[in-house]
């Protein structure tokens, strides 16, 4: 198999990643989850999902499409690439396993289908917070945790962010 092949082969639908994830945890592997956009792949990001990856042993991503992105108030032009772009440029990742778009406004039901072994968020969360209206509340931690899970958070990577780099180009 060829690496465009395999690179495709990591975008996945839930019901084909449920299968996977099934079989990995069989297997004895433990499973990473996080979420996001991802509209401008950069520094902060890489070692972001680097790190996370770390944290088991296969890394799932939960990737909003482009109206999820949309509906995030990030402003009218974003996503600046299309949900099957960030996809493919996810793909070519070595840390992550598999991607997974999902249309609602928060991961919830992605997690709830999935059911990770662990849990992670950038560090702008807070894995110990429990009250869900907090702007810090990690979105699927109390679920992971009820099946036994972790939930962890990562320092982001100062200075990096899509904001900034869309700030430098206007």
């Amino acid at each position: 198999m060829n690496l465009w092949d395999k690179l495709q082969l990591k975008i996945v639908s839930k019901e084909l990643a449920k299968t996977l994830i099934s079989a990995w945890k069989e297997a004895g592997e433990n499973v990473v989850f996080t979420n996001g956009c991802f509209d401008i792949l950069h520094r902060g990001h890489v070692t972001y999902l680097a790190k996370a990856a770390s944290c088991g042993d296969r890394l799932i991503i939960g990737l909003n499409n482009d109206a999820s992105v949309r509906r995030q108030g990030k402003g009218e032009e974003r996503p600046i690439n299309d949900e099957t772009s960030r996809a493919l440029v996810l793909a070519g990742l070595e840390s992550i396993d598999l991607i997974v778009l999902f249309d609602e406004d928060t991961p919830i039901d992605i997690i709830n289908e999935l059911c990770p072994n662990v849990l992670v968020k950038g560090a702008d969360y807070n894995a110990a917070e429990v009250n869900p209206s907090s702007k810090k509340y990690i979105v699927g931690s109390k679920e992971v945790r009820a099946l036994g899970g972790q939930v962890f958070t990562i320092e982001l990577e100062e200075g990096f962010s899509t904001t900034k780099i869309l700030r430098k180009l206007y």
